[in-house]
């Protein structure tokens, strides 16, 4: 049987090497072409990048949808919000729909795909399963589109429409699967996972010891993740506030919710304990993730939580709410720590129980090893070929 022919379908990809939005997507592009298949990897446009280009071996298009000063609709993760707070944004998202429809069939005379992949069923999913005539689809839910399903009912028979027509679905955590049941959809979803940069996020010499020992009271604890309500630093800083070790945070992140922040760490007394670090690179993060006492998510309805995976790779604790995708990837076995959301009182004791006793490195070394069998980018990949390969041979 031939190599498949994959037509990637996504609204977040990287606009250029080291870019973090959709990294996980041209991870899994990658390496699956390393493996034989051939991928194209179809876009929306934003002003200042090419239609077309090529990065790190896979060709991006690019597809225009609305004069380019208007183009703002992707690579942010201000979709919905820009669609539902204002006529510009539901006029772009028009544009968007139109243009993306008409593009993916332009791929389908010219590449010829044997399968289409669509990340996020909003709007990916809905642009392929209208555009794909027979080439079979694979639609992979990430998060942040069910979340939006979930909270609005209106939308629900869309969902299961789009969900219903594709020939497979995936989610990377099995709280969404179960999702795609409460909205109706009448197959079974797959839990498949993308990969992380097992390459970039691993344990160093160094820092294998430095949890067995030392003034653990000094190292950090870290935060990572977009500044908004649903990440949850607000909860973090509460419980910072009520510690009874003078712990220091270091926060990695841009959002819109930084300035009320700020002034919330003013509040509450501890913003001289804090090190805004702003949007990081996955080396920035790896070394505070190295260097953390925990790594500390307090977020709420996360789909899965790749951070939590990068920083078990580098052998720190993580500290996580018992919320939807988290616990897949948080476990007491591995030495990871699971608070009630909300539990601010329960989020500051084990951030200081972090700070007081050494990790154990057999449970260290177990979460490790779960992370590489589960996230490696290699495993993920040879999931995923498999899926393709069989819904290409029944197309």
């Amino acid at each position: 049987m031939s190599a498949p022919r994959v037509l990637v379908v996504t609204h977040a990809y990287p606009r250029a090497t080291g870019d973090a939005p959709g990294s996980f997507v041209h991870r899994l592009a990658r390496e699956v072409q390393s493996r034989g298949a051939e991928v194209r990897v179809l876009a929306p446009h934003a002003p200042g990048l090419a239609e077309r280009e090529t990065l790190e071996g896979i060709t991006i298009h690019r597809f225009r949808y609305t004069p380019e000063g208007m183009e703002t609709l992707a690579y942010t993760g201000t979709m919905a919000e820009q669609v539902l707070g204002s006529w510009r944004g539901r006029f772009a998202f028009a544009g968007m729909v139109l243009a993306g429809i008409r593009a993916i069939r332009r791929e389908i005379r010219t590449f010829r795909p044997t399968v289409i992949h669509a990340h996020w069923w909003f709007p990916s999913g809905l642009l392929a399963t209208v555009a794909a005539g027979r080439v079979p689809v694979v639609i992979t839910m990430h998060g942040s589109d069910v979340r939006l399903a979930v909270k609005r009912r209106a939308v629900h028979p869309i969902v299961r429409r789009v969900l219903n027509r594709a020939a497979v679905v995936t989610a990377v955590s099995r709280w969404l699967a179960d999702q795609a049941g409460t909205l109706g959809a009448h197959r079974t979803v797959q839990v498949a996972p993308m990969g992380v940069d097992t390459d970039r996020f691993h344990l160093t010499g160094a820092a294998s010891t430095a949890h067995a020992g030392g003034d653990l009271a000094a190292r950090p604890l870290v935060f990572a993740g977009r500044l908004n309500a649903q990440k949850g630093l607000a909860d973090l800083l509460e419980a910072l506030s009520r510690m009874t070790t003078p712990a220091t945070l270091q926060v990695i992140g841009e959002g819109d919710d930084r300035a009320a922040l700020h002034v919330r760490a003013e509040r509450l007394g501890v913003a001289d304990r804090i090190q805004w670090r702003g949007r990081g690179t996955p080396e920035m993060l790896a070394e505070a993730f190295r260097g953390a006492a925990a790594v500390v998510i307090p977020s709420r309805d996360e789909g899965l939580g790749l951070v939590a995976v990068e920083a078990q790779l580098c052998g720190a604790p993580v500290i996580a709410y018992r919320s939807v995708g988290l616990p897949d990837v948080v476990d007491p076995r591995w030495g990871g720590v699971l608070i009630t959301p909300g539990d601010i009182g329960a989020l500051g004791s084990a951030c200081d129980q972090a700070l007081r006793s050494a990790s154990d490195p057999l449970r260290r070394d177990a979460a490790i090893a779960e992370m590489r069998e589960r996230f490696a980018p290699a495993a993920v990949a040879d999931r995923y070929l498999r899926l393709y390969t069989e819904v290409g041979a029944h197309d």
